[in-house]
């Protein structure tokens, strides 16, 4: 398993990282039960995987705790908080309770990295205000160890919170949307987490867009209406055929990994699955080789200014 600096935690971490939530949940919404589950976060330890991200809306912490019961001090957790939640804004006290629960449900007395969760420009001001006061609280008692905040990238496609929260410079870990079908990260958080040394997780790598052709299909098509891509450049009925012509790309999921994996500014890719198999694929996707230059280039020829879809 490759390894990379975590920006300026200095975490030495797997550059694959296994993420609890998404459609599967570690298969446990697909009808797996909990030791299946389990399964699967102790099968990512085992192929090398030592960056675990789960949260309390996942409803995985259990499994995480239980997978990694005896081997806590080889992997680094991230779990989450909402800062708001039925149209409630989440309280210090509401916050300090859901990070006790949280190390209880993973079997631990700190978390490595606690993030506010799916923040929206509306209400970053209240985390910066009220909340990241707390939280350096909380580290200085050593229950976490770095600051984390993640996007909502299905309602923020073009970064609208990271405009706001990078040049606070308030947070260590930050988790971004990003896929060959959205690279707008590249031109609008990336410059900012690079000079500011601020690690990043690479959510969305692979949604249903890039798993399913005829989702693509359907997405490619809203861009073609919307006048942001040109019918002429893609062929309709198979329109990312040319990467999986090319002799070095076994599939679009493969693709899509590897895109996002070999990003400047591109840390930890996640995956999330409820399959052994299927991760293992992944895994093996995410440490591949960068793609040929030409088909890089024609991804961002043809996508390059996308900032309206999350692909999923």
């Amino acid at each position: 398993m490759q390894k990379i600096r975590l920006g300026r935690t200095g975490l030495e971490v797997s550059v694959a990282g296994l993420g609890c939530g998404g459609h599967s949940r570690l298969g446990l919404a697909t009808g797996h039960d909990e030791s299946h589950a389990v399964r699967v976060v102790e099968t990512a330890l085992d192929l090398g995987i030592d960056f675990i991200d789960t949260a309390r809306a996942y409803r995985t912490e259990s499994v995480v705790g239980k997978a990694i019961s005896g081997r806590r001090d080889r992997v680094v957790i991230s779990t989450k908080v909402s800062p708001a939640r039925g149209g409630q804004l989440l309280s210090v006290e509401g916050l300090r309770e859901s990070l006790e629960k949280s190390l209880a449900r993973l079997g631990t007395d700190y978390v490595d990295i606690f993030h506010l969760h799916g923040v929206r420009a509306s209400s970053y001001e209240h985390c910066k205000r009220e909340l990241v006061p707390e939280l350096l609280r909380l580290r200085e008692a050593g229950k976490i160890r770095f600051l984390g905040i993640t996007e909502q990238f299905g309602g923020d496609t073009g970064h609208e919170m990271f405009s706001r929260a990078l040049p606070d410079d308030l947070f260590d870990v930050i988790m971004v949307g990003f896929n060959l079908l959205n690279p707008s990260a590249r031109q609008r958080v990336f410059p900012l987490t690079r000079e500011r040394d601020v690690g990043t997780l690479i959510m969305f790598a692979v949604r249903r867009a890039l798993s399913q052709p005829n989702v693509l299909v359907e997405i490619l098509e809203q861009l073609v209406a919307a006048g942001k891509l040109r019918a002429a450049a893609i062929d309709s009925s198979d329109p990312l055929g040319f990467l999986t012509a090319h002799p070095n790309v076994e599939s679009v999921v493969q693709a899509a990994y590897r895109f996002c994996r070999h990003e400047p500014g591109a840390h930890v890719v996640l995956t999330g699955t409820g399959s052994v198999a299927h991760l293992e694929s992944n895994v093996r996707a995410i440490t591949a080789p960068p793609l040929p230059q030409e088909l890089s280039e024609r991804l961002r020829d043809l996508f390059g200014s996308i900032d309206s879809i999350s692909a999923n």
